[in-house]
């Protein structure tokens, strides 16, 4: 799955970028956080397994 897709799938659940880090972004819905790669391309795994995780749509 693309970074971007992914990203627009956080942001349109009410997800924030909290801060930058050097391997992974830090986005939070302000209760949990989840650290996003900053790979373009990411594991199809790794993005299904953060979606079930954080109960996106």
């Amino acid at each position: 799955m693309k970074r971007k897709k992914l990203i627009k799938i956080l942001t349109d659940n009410g997800w924030w970028l909290l801060r930058y880090g050097v391997n992974h972004d830090i986005y939070t819905n302000g209760i949990k956080c989840e650290p996003i790669p900053r790979h373009r391309e990411i594991d199809e795994m790794l993005a299904k397994a953060i979606i079930k995780r954080q109960r996106l749509e």
